[in-house]
């Protein structure tokens, strides 16, 4: 009997004790239910998982075994049971969807990132051209009189002349007795000026001016004319002159040869400016128009650049290459553009300006057009964009994307095929890159990867 009041006793007040502490904890809030089917007591023990592989749970933090990124506090609220969402809960749900890439992953997966900037999409037309003179700065020389080429100054094709050098002198009766003609007028004009008869003196200078304007078009100039009145002797020798300065491209006259009127001795061009002829293809004419700006490259000179502008655009279309003209008249610093070369012209058209992005940077669903930001190192999160023009390797980004968001320009079909492994996928996947499972079966369980391991996950 009193082995029974030795057990009995110390029961009855560990009984009072724990009852006493049941019920202040009680007053206290400990077992009311906090809305979501929870006592406060069942929150005392915190659980960890991963914000990219929900299904690993463990009771204290640490690093995912699937993917290496930190564990967070697991949450048991939803945004859909109706409660509000704390904080802890919202950071959670925003997780989802991002895809973590540790340095080894992304060098792996060859992802590079680029700040994404405002600019102007360019669309450039190629075209291939020759050269050719400037037809407004070509001349030919010609004989204005009968006669013989006693001497040329000239010999050779190429040569440099200058219209104020002389190329050649012709012999010719016919001038010489002109020039004695205008002499001996002068010298009546003379005679003639002091007489009191008004008609007598006009006459004079009538037969003056008849005599000059005959030298006039033999090819005198007015210099030679005055030289001549005052020296009053008759010049055997006529110098010829060409009409602008260059470089004979053609010589058709020899030494001691006879020459009619109008016959052509030299060609002569400047070639300090030439054209240059593009044939651009007929879908890219409407963007090219006159006074745009184009740059030539000449393989013979090492890739050199050249600039100049549009100044006609032909008004006919070549119907064996589907090709219309276009004429870009240019500076030829040094001669270094040969007529007839072949030369590559590029012309730059301006469309839009905005954002422009490598066409790398955006997967294209079929539905949606998307790209992945760099939102912390290592962290992407998936942008649902609105594209606008397209041209080559460039794409115009019209929302979605701000200036210096840090876009995934490679390695963005990677990220996007990680998202959807890891369940992510906040859009739909590639056409052809996932299979969608019918309708009613479980996902299959995720693979094991290194340390993994089952008692980690709790389904």
């Amino acid at each position: 009997m009193a082995l029974n009041k030795k057990i009995v006793i110390p029961l009855v007040i560990l009984i009072a004790v724990s009852s006493a502490a049941v019920g202040w904890l009680y007053q206290k809030g400990w077992f009311k239910d906090d809305g979501g089917g929870h006592s406060r007591l069942e929150h005392k023990v915190q659980l960890w998982t991963c914000s990219m592989h929900p299904f690993i749970i463990k009771d204290k933090p640490g690093t995912c075994p699937v993917c290496g990124m930190e564990l967070i506090k697991k949450l048991d609220g939803t945004p859909g049971d109706g409660g509000a969402q704390t904080p802890e809960q919202k950071q959670q749900a925003d997780m989802i969807g991002h895809v973590s890439l540790s340095p080894t992953q992304r060098v792996m997966a060859n992802v590079a990132t680029l700040a994404a900037k405002s600019g102007t999409l360019n669309k450039e037309i190629n075209a291939v051209g020759i050269v050719q003179f400037d037809q407004s700065r070509q001349a030919k020389v010609t004989a204005w009189i009968a006669g013989r080429i006693d001497h040329l100054n000239v010999d050779t094709v190429g040569a440099l002349v200058s219209k104020d050098k002389p190329v050649a002198e012709v012999y010719s009766p016919d001038l010489v007795a002109t020039q004695q003609e205008y002499l001996l007028a002068v010298k009546s004009r003379e005679q003639l000026k002091n007489s009191s008869i008004p008609s007598i003196a006009q006459n004079g200078e009538g037969l003056v001016a008849s005599s000059r304007q005959r030298l006039l078009l033999f090819g005198v100039k007015e210099s030679q004319i005055a030289e001549l009145e005052k020296s009053r002797k008759a010049n055997i020798r006529l110098p010829i002159y060409t009409p602008i300065s260059g470089i004979v491209i053609e010589k058709m006259v020899q030494q001691g040869q006879y020459v009619n009127v109008g016959d052509v001795l030299f060609n002569v061009a400047d070639l300090s400016r030439v054209w240059v002829e593009i044939d651009v293809f007929e879908n890219e004419v409407p963007f090219v128009r006159v006074g745009q700006q184009v740059e030539i490259h000449s393989a013979i000179e090492h890739g050199a650049a050249f600039t100049g502008r549009i100044s006609f655009i032909y008004p006919f279309h070549d119907p064996k290459t589907h090709t219309v003209k276009a004429r870009v008249e240019m500076a030829n610093r040094n001669f270094q553009l040969k007529p007839d070369m072949f030369v590559n012209a590029i012309i730059r058209v301006p469309l839009v300006k905005g954002i422009i992005l490598p066409t790398t940077a955006v997967i294209d669903t079929g539905k949606r057009q998307v790209v992945w930001i760099e939102t912390a190192p290592g962290m992407f999160e998936p942008r649902d964009v609105q594209v606008g023009e397209r041209v080559e390797d460039k794409v115009q980004i019209l929302s979605g994307i701000k200036t210096g968001d840090k876009v995934a320009v490679s390695g963005g079909y990677l990220i996007d095929s990680e998202s959807q492994l890891r369940g992510g996928g906040g859009h739909e996947s590639m056409p052809g890159m996932k299979m969608d499972e019918p309708k009613g079966t479980k996902p299959a369980a995720p693979e094991k990867k290194g340390t993994l391991k089952m008692d980690d996950m709790k389904m």
